[in-house]
């Protein structure tokens, strides 16, 4: 259980960096600050566990004449989804930067989970 919940914050607190990342690199994707972002890794964690696997499974004919392409417009309803759950302090002009930058947090998530390494393995 205490593993579980160790990878978890891990990946919950890597994400919060790469949307501070983000932030900075998208003038039109705006974090107030530390704590909003980790609020927002939270409840992106959460809707990623329970809502993203429904939106797949409804989706599978799309996601397959797309070659799976289609599960990046998922990424980027989840994140918009974050946003408006999160109020003033996440904010997302559209649902193209949302889309853009979902591309950019899974790539800058995706670097700082190798460089962070497993961590039972370390």
């Amino acid at each position: 259980m205490g593993r579980v919940f160790i990878e978890w914050f891990t990946s919950v607190f890597l994400n919060t960096i790469a949307l501070l990342i983000v932030a900075q690199l998208f003038e039109r994707f705006y974090l107030a600050d530390f704590k909003t972002a980790l609020i927002a890794s939270v409840i992106l964690s959460i809707l990623n566990m329970i809502v993203r696997p429904v939106l797949v499974l409804l989706t599978i004919p799309i996601t397959v004449i797309t070659f799976g392409l289609f599960l990046l417009v998922i990424n980027a309803f989840t994140l918009m989804m974050t946003q408006s759950l999160m109020g003033d302090g996440f904010v997302i002009d559209s649902f193209g930067v949302a889309f853009l930058a979902s591309i950019m947090i899974s790539l800058i998530s995706l670097v700082l989970h190798k460089i962070a390494g497993e961590p039972n393995k370390r």
